[in-house]
């Protein structure tokens, strides 16, 4: 298989630490930034493949959403009950990942 010359420019500062992490690993430049592209797109593959079906359901509400109609003259929502911010409240810290002491589960204070 024929091989492709790509280039690309650096400053001086990363080039010297991307040849330094080359050697450290015992590969040429070319070597070293071929791994870490693989690695870093071996990566991005999995996440989109993970994710797939979130972004395919949220492309769909999107594409559900363009037909709504706008309310553009509504009045502004009312205040909240204290009840009803205690829910957001708690709403919020499990989004956050926080349990009711405001620590995350598996965190020391």
């Amino acid at each position: 298989m024929a091989k492709t010359r790509i280039s690309i420019s650096l400053e001086q500062d990363q080039a010297e630490r991307v040849k330094q992490h080359a050697e450290r690993a015992g590969m040429d430049v070319s070597a070293y930034l071929v791994h870490a592209a693989t690695r870093q797109m071996a990566e991005s593959d999995a996440i989109e493949e993970q994710f797939a079906e979130v972004d395919a359901l949220i492309a769909r509400a999107e594409q559900a959403a363009e037909g709504l109609p706008v309310e553009r003259d509504c009045e502004p929502a009312a205040e909240l009950t204290e009840r009803e911010r205690r829910e957001v409240e708690e709403a919020l810290a499990l989004v956050q990942g926080r349990d009711r002491r405001s620590r995350r589960p598996g965190h020391s204070a």
